[in-house]
């Protein structure tokens, strides 16, 4: 006998009634931090030196952070800047700002002042918050804009250089504020809440632009792809301006854990902290992980505790996951871009891997692995028809994603935005196989991007610099692979006539001049660059002269 569906019954369970504040909330992280504050008002919420805060008065500092912009005429839908180290004074931003209904803008602190300066204009900042350590190259930027932001200095005590720049400070700011007001109520979970800058592939930095929904299921996707257990002690080595932290701000929140600020990323810090404040859970790049492994034996001692590290960036050599494994450190490995809000696709573990040995283990916890449990999709794909590549481990296509942890688009840019999204799928950029299991690993990037120590590095903005240089002809700049750093930028330059005696230390000289240090080459060879028939620049082959080095 056949069953017949009826498809006309697709309203047999309406209720006759919308959506409405009784049944729907739009989704928004900054309602964790309300909820922290309620349920757990005691427990710990920020540790930054002698200062601890808890959950209550966290919740109350954002409170009167987000009352007084308001009073400063911050309104709903303008951009609120931030550039400072990993303090509990960014970490309130993540709260505070949304709260009032403006967008928050974390700013790489190793930019440089132009870089900075056009962030600024790009995203219309109304106002900006300025941790003293980069008082003096926010004050060139600062220089070069026309109309300024309203200027809020963090006057770190425990920082003793610096100056103050501002309007007025942080402290002062908050005292305008009413710490019994209501945190600003999202209506629409599409709404903006943070705009984050990639580094820019080509010219300017593109403004990636996080919905409150976004950030919402990423930080609980971290919460479960990490198996978080409740009150977590998180201590922050990644970068704040980095994702916004990949969301972690938010998933302490939900998680009600504790949040260790952490001014400059030293191996005897972390280890310290590791010990003092029973840290069990980090964030950091390869090359952090790498320094952590090459500290001396007696920082490591004494860690009687679980430890949970989490790393991305240029993919983790085998060798330096296998030397956190060894120090007892339980290492997830996790992939994502800033368009995808920090991490959304991670190497999930199986329990059949166990019983391999540590170098089989960290071969496996190299690759990229599947995507996080709030992405929708995930492939790679031919990146010309969108075709599956076939899982073989060896045919290389491009990685692709789909959903909820994809951005809103990039700020002013409709044109990259839809090219971004053709064909419905999120565009990566990064070219990799796919193994049997299902298991994405990265081979190559398409566009050419150096990624140095966690940071994303243009080779064409780096190649734009060597070109003006007076007596470079030609110039052409890769990423070279590097125990440290993961890659550095590697340049290969061919000079004029008259080269007066110039060295490849004043050709790196000239570069940390024109642009953040970080971005400068590490390496530079002198000679005519290999070419094809029409006159393109071979890279492929200075990539392979570049790793013999």
């Amino acid at each position: 006998m056949n069953t017949l569906i009826n498809n006309d019954n697709k309203n047999a369970f309406n209720t006759d009634l919308d959506q409405n504040q009784a049944n729907f909330t739009a989704l928004s992280p900054i309602t964790f931090l309300e909820r922290a504050a309620t349920v757990y008002p005691n427990r710990t919420a920020t540790v930054y030196g002698n200062i601890k805060r808890t959950w209550q008065e966290t919740y109350q500092r954002c409170l009167k952070l987000a009352s007084a912009l308001k009073k400063r005429a911050v309104n709903t839908g303008d951009t609120v800047s931030i550039i400072a180290a990993n303090l509990p004074e960014h970490f309130e931003a993540h709260f505070a700002i949304p709260m009032c209904g403006a967008v928050l803008n974390s700013i790489n602190i190793r930019l440089d002042a132009p870089a900075i300066a056009f962030i600024l204009k790009h995203a219309d900042a109304k106002a900006l918050i300025v941790d003293k350590e980069f008082s003096q190259v926010t004050k060139a930027a600062l220089e070069l804009l026309d109309t300024k932001p309203l200027i809020i200095d963090i006057d770190d005590p425990t920082y003793e250089a610096g100056e103050l720049i501002g309007d007025l400070d942080y402290e002062a700011l908050l005292n305008e504020g009413d710490p019994e007001g209501t945190g600003f109520k999202v209506s629409d979970e599409w709404d903006a809440i943070t705009l984050n800058y990639t580094s820019g592939t080509t010219g300017n930095p593109k403004g990636v632009v996080y919905h409150h929904r976004g950030a919402y299921l990423n930080a609980i996707s971290n919460a479960i792809s990490w198996a978080m257990n409740p009150h977590p002690v998180y201590l922050w080595t990644l970068p704040m301006f980095h994702c916004n932290g990949w969301c972690f701000p938010w998933t302490i929140a939900a998680m009600t854990g504790v949040s260790v600020c952490l001014r400059h990323v030293r191996a005897d810090d972390i280890f310290n902290l590791i010990k003092s404040e029973k840290v069990g859970y980090f964030c950091a790049a390869p090359i952090v992980l790498n320094m952590l492994n090459s500290s001396d034996d007696t920082l490591k001692a004494d860690i009687n505790h679980k430890v949970n590290v989490m790393t991305a960036g240029a993919a983790p050599p085998a060798s330096v996951i296998e030397g956190m494994e060894k120090l007892g450190f339980s290492v997830t490995h996790v992939y994502g871009l800033t368009e995808t809000y920090g991490p959304s696709v991670v190497c999930s573990w199986h329990e059949e891997w166990d019983d391999k040995s540590l170098v089989e283990k960290a071969k496996l916890k190299a690759r990229q692995g599947v995507r996080a449990p709030m992405l929708d999709g995930l492939m790679v794909a031919n990146p010309e028809t969108l075709e599956p590549v076939p899982k073989d481990g060896k045919t290389m296509g491009e990685i692709f994603m789909q959903g909820n942890l994809v951005m809103k688009g990039y700020l002013k840019n409709p044109e990259t935005t839809k090219e971004a999204f053709a064909g419905g799928w999120f565009h990566s950029g990064d070219l990799a196989v796919w193994h049997p299991d299902g298991y994405a690993e990265i081979k190559d990037r398409s566009k050419d991007i150096i990624i140095s120590g966690g940071e994303n590095i243009s080779s064409i903005e780096v190649e734009d610099v060597l070109y003006r240089h007076p007596l470079i002809q030609e110039a052409a700049v890769v990423a070279k692979k590097d125990p440290k750093w993961g890659e550095t930028p590697c340049a290969f330059v061919m000079l004029k006539n008259d080269t007066s005696g110039i060295t490849d230390k004043d050709i790196i000289s000239y570069c940390r001049e024109h642009m953040a240090h970080f971005k400068a080459p590490k390496n530079v060879v002198f000679g005519p660059l290999p070419k094809t028939s029409t006159g393109k620049v071979q890279k492929f082959l200075l990539r392979e002269q570049a790793d013999k080095l």
